[in-house]
């Protein structure tokens, strides 16, 4: 089975990245795939969050596709320099792509491996970090967006272009506890330390704006919906990041769910 890589040529910065990878080894090409090992790269004229359901065109090519990685550009107005690893879905409306209140089945080892990998790699200037769960498509097999952000400048940064395709490359399959982030803002900074600093696995992260304003029945359908499209039980609560009341919230629908809370040192 295959992971499958998806390229918009809309996107510089996914461009640049698949550019980086054909660079980097040899690959073989059929016309419409191109294949090394186990990755198939596959480019599209359109960009890539509205490419909904593009899993199938692989699929129903005959190439047996296991999950998706999607090369992208990350748009942020701060401009910081940074390279981000995040699952995809919405947990209430669908701005960017998808479908309304969808979670995709998230990539836990490969996705926090990819963190990992950007984390043992020169950097340079660039910070590295998840982000929560966001934006569409919507594809049926599990998803991992790999971003290059924040501006123009650095999404035509070579050297950042390689890191990424080199932690492609360097993904290695692990079996270690999934967890499901909830609390924190949007780039997840406890998450990403948590991942890089112990042998666990995020799936789906849910911040606090994303239910901030829901009724406990849509956080209660968020975390369900959040560890089952990740494969797990465990979830992870960020304490430090929400006050007391919060918290209490969260615990209670956790615990709803019949799901297991788990801490780390």
């Amino acid at each position: 089975m295959y992971k499958l890589l998806l390229c918009s040529e809309k996107d510089t910065a996914s461009v640049n990245i698949r550019d980086a990878l054909l660079g980097a080894r040899k690959w073989e090409h059929d016309g419409k795939f191109l294949y090394y090992d186990d990755l198939v790269l596959m480019s599209i004229p359109d960009m890539h969050i509205h490419a909904e359901g593009i899993d199938r065109d692989a699929i129903d090519s005959g190439i047996s596709v296991k999950e998706m990685i999607f090369l992208s550009k990350h748009k942020a107005a701060s401009r910081i320099p940074t390279l981000t690893v995040h699952p995809i879905g919405n947990f209430n409306s669908a701005e960017l792509g998808g479908k309304d209140k969808t979670l995709v089945k998230a990539s836990p080892a490969t996705m926090t491996d990819l963190l990992r990998s950007l984390f043992a790699k020169d950097r340079g200037h660039f910070q590295a970090s998840f982000e929560v769960t966001h934006h569409g498509p919507f594809v049926d097999v599990p998803a991992t967006f790999a971003e290059i952000g924040s501006d123009e400048s650095q999404w035509s940064d070579k050297h950042a272009a390689g890191i990424i395709a080199d932690s492609i490359l360097d993904i290695r399959d692990n079996d270690y506890e999934v967890a499901v982030g909830i609390g924190g803002g949007h780039y997840a900074p406890r998450f990403t330390e948590v991942a890089t600093e112990h042998k666990i696995n995020f799936g789906h992260m849910i911040p606090e704006y994303a239910f901030k304003d829901a009724s406990d029945s849509d956080l209660i359908r968020m975390i369900r919906d959040s560890a089952k499209e990740s494969g797990t039980d465990l979830v992870y609560v960020h304490k430090k990041s929400v006050k007391g009341e919060v918290i209490r919230r969260i615990v209670t629908a956790v615990d709803s769910c019949g799901l297991e809370r788990i801490t780390v040192s």
